[in-house]
């Protein structure tokens, strides 16, 4: 099942398939890497990372002195791969012209004791689309957990490979090439300013910095076309990867995928958020049109 909502010129796109967003546009022009209505999302488009983005290490982390094994979802690196809401089906709670609201209930996962709902809400309006992310502990104890999200932003009528691409971390956490999970401390980096087609990044970044505004900021700017993507400071960190290419589009593609946490965050513990018994959390990040260079 799909929902689209819409406002003016902007409109989006969302399945009930792990709450997927599937397409953003404003008049027309794609902001969103996007795949055709019925189809699974390719390389995570449009996922929901709860309650932990990217991966953990050996499907396997401590909690309170107990040793917990997660089900492997990546195979070919041993590891628990983006949270645990992604494959369930999300029931509408609330649906109008311009916003959805999605949730999932999960209760009783191999390696997660902490029973939670998420919800997801997105809303378009005349500035673009807003995401809100909601985490609500079920339980009985104080659950940790982190949030992420694995948009393919794109930059309007501008070729992707042409854009730069500008981050607003302050840090690089290296990562091993084979797993794909940390390797060693974050080190502190000059703002990221660099063309998509002389870059081959799939690498977390950290300490990001919020402007003026009091938001973060990560843009794709190019001839004919550019897109932030802003976040509430909680999302200090970023994954950006950058395939070759993205199915049904020709040249490259950048995932941009906000977090609040690190890879690999339930065995580090850093930049962990907790919510506590029968509390609630949430946070937004979101997609706007901006000018390209000329």
């Amino acid at each position: 099942m799909e929902i689209e909502i819409s406002s003016g010129g902007a409109r989006a796109a969302i399945t009930t398939a792990g709450a997927t967003l599937r397409l953003f546009e404003v008049d027309g022009v794609a902001y969103l890497e996007t795949f055709p209505a019925g189809e699974a999302p390719p390389m995570g488009s449009g996922a929901v990372l709860v309650p932990w983005p990217n991966r953990v290490a050996g499907a396997r982390w401590t909690h309170g002195g107990k040793t917990l094994d997660l089900d492997v979802t990546e195979p070919a690196r041993g590891n628990a791969s983006h949270g645990l809401v992604r494959r369930e089906t999300w029931t509408v709670v609330e649906s109008t012209a311009d916003s959805a609201t999605l949730a999932v209930t999960i209760d009783g996962r191999p390696g997660w004791p902490f029973p939670f709902r998420a919800t997801m809400t997105y809303a378009v309006d005349g500035t673009g689309l807003t995401v809100t992310h909601g985490v609500a502990n079920l339980g009985t104890e104080p659950m940790p957990f982190g949030v992420g999200a694995h948009p393919y932003p794109r930059p309007g009528r501008a070729e992707v490979d042409d854009c730069v691409l500008a981050l607003a971390a302050s840090t690089h956490l290296p990562l091993d090439p084979e797993r794909m999970v940390p390797s060693g401390p974050a080190t502190p980096i000059a703002r990221f300013s660099q063309l998509v087609r002389e870059v081959t990044l799939d690498d977390a970044f950290g300490g990001c910095q919020p402007s003026a505004d009091g938001l973060v900021h990560h843009t794709l700017r190019g001839p004919g076309g550019g897109v932030d993507l802003w976040a509430d400071p909680v999302f200090g960190w970023v994954q950006v990867y950058t395939p070759d290419s993205f199915p049904g589009h020709d040249g490259g593609a950048v995932a941009i995928e906000p977090m609040t946490c690190p890879p690999d965050a339930l065995n580090s513990g850093t930049d962990l958020l907790t919510v506590l018994p029968g509390a609630s959390w949430a946070a937004s990040w979101g997609l706007r049109p901006v000018p390209g260079t000329r």
